[in-house]
């Protein structure tokens, strides 16, 4: 573990401090020795770890793609100290043995926190519950997703919302009636698609899943998320719901925050994402939901493919976009340059927020003598333009290759050891 001194940071936004790290812990600064590193943090922000809600590692069977390693190396690069490792692996996260499996991976080999997200349904196959309660006692999963997969059926929902309420579980729902958006739905419905030829993916089969799972979490008494939001219908189901007191949260990614479906008219393939990128209109209640809490939490969806997955025709290619490594940035770009928030709303939206609905206990904690010492450093005014070539990760299905965007890591540190450094000294 790594053993220093930060100095004169901006402390989430609540004025200049130091901070010690010691033995995994934040320690009292005057307690430092002389001999401690010191890292000299005037004009810099200090915010927790950030906790990505939705992660893709692909490990077990894509390791082509990305793995344990690779995929939180870019995490640490991106400033976070914790993911949550989504089902769809091969084999899939349906079991304990499997999620265990997965814990084991992290350990050995992550740069962050590596937290398993149980299947909601064996194989994601939406028909039989996965072993919620064996993942949760064994390995102390509690947010379970069918992630790519919609849980369509309402009664395997209702199920799984009245089995996870005893442990406090929440189940995370990839939004998409497979009756209105179609496995091969890719393109905002439109004039767009019409114009491009490719299956519409309206609104309404996002905003729909998200009532009825509203009204299931209200029947049931349990919890609900709401992964990858993209639509201002489903912005509007959200207030809906937690005006009358249901206990549902969303996320939102970076890319549905600033990058928009006029990008599909160039048919490249790294711009195909599940939801799709949607109208103005729709970027514009994105960041509006975030920036007044109705999206509680910036999620990345990190997808990495292979290059053999995404170089295809339009259509065909694999849904997905890199984001652990620019989604600070990408916020940083959308909502403070842009007033909507300030320092204390990020670390709210990307480490506090997550950690209370992934319930992290060591996660998403304030920077204060005694908290684990889980931190990103920031520098506000660095820029630089995104080489895609230079990304931790495997894959390289980028969206933000050759986009200016702000550059702000300087160092992260989890559990008290340094995991990025800028310049890597």
């Amino acid at each position: 573990m790594s053993e220093l001194v930060i100095t004169g940071a901006d402390l989430a936004g609540a004025g200049a401090g130091d901070l010690y790290v010691r033995d995994g812990l934040f320690a009292d600064p005057t307690e430092a020795g002389a001999d401690v590193e010191r890292v000299d943090a005037h004009g810099l922000v200090a915010l927790p770890g950030l906790v990505d809600l939705h992660t893709h590692l692909r490990e077990p069977g894509r390791e082509d793609a990305e793995t344990v390693a690779t995929g939180t190396r870019a995490a640490a690069r991106g400033g976070f100290t914790a993911v949550l490792a989504m089902a769809n692996t091969n084999p899939v996260t349906d079991t304990a043995e499997a999620a265990e499996h997965l814990l084991a991976l992290g350990r050995r080999d992550g740069a962050a926190q590596v937290v398993p997200v149980g299947a909601v349904s064996k194989g994601l196959a939406g028909s039989e519950l996965a072993e919620l309660g064996l993942m949760a006692r064994s390995a102390g999963v509690r947010v379970f997703s069918d992630d790519g997969h919609c849980v369509a059926d309402a009664r395997l929902m209702r199920r799984a919302l009245e089995y996870v309420r005893a442990f406090d579980g929440v189940i995370a729902q990839h939004a998409q009636d497979p009756r209105l958006a179609g496995t091969d739905a890719c393109c905002h419905e439109g004039e767009l698609s019409g114009r491009l030829g490719l299956p519409g993916w309206p609104p309404a089969a996002e905003a729909t899943i998200v009532a009825r799972d509203a009204e299931l979490a209200a029947l049931t008494g349990s919890r609900v998320h709401v992964c990858h939001v993209s639509s201002a219908e489903t912005v509007d189901v959200l207030r809906w719901a937690q005006k009358r007191g249901i206990d549902i949260t969303a996320e939102v990614t970076p890319h549905h925050l600033m990058l928009t479906t006029d990008l599909l008219s160039s048919y490249d393939p790294t711009y195909k994402v599940n939801p799709p990128l949607r109208p103005d209109e729709h970027v514009a209640a994105l960041r509006e939901a975030l920036a007044d809490g109705t999206i509680a939490a910036v999620g990345t969806d990190h997808a990495p493919h292979a290059r053999h997955d995404k170089e295809h025709a339009f259509a065909d290619a694999s849904p997905g976009m890199l984001g652990l490594e620019t989604a600070l940035a990408v916020v940083i770009e959308t909502m403070v340059t842009t007033g909507r928030l300030d320092w204390a709303g990020v670390a709210e939206r990307m480490s506090y927020a997550p950690a209370r609905i992934a319930r992290l206990s060591g996660q998403g904690r304030p920077l204060a003598v005694g908290e684990p010492a889980n931190l990103v450093l920031v520098d506000p005014a660095a820029r630089s333009v995104v080489d895609r070539a230079a990304s931790a990760s495997l894959s390289r299905n980028n969206p933000w290759h050759g986009r200016e965007l702000p550059d702000p890591v300087v160092l992260t540190v989890w559990a008290g050891r340094v995991t990025h450094r800028r310049g890597g000294g």
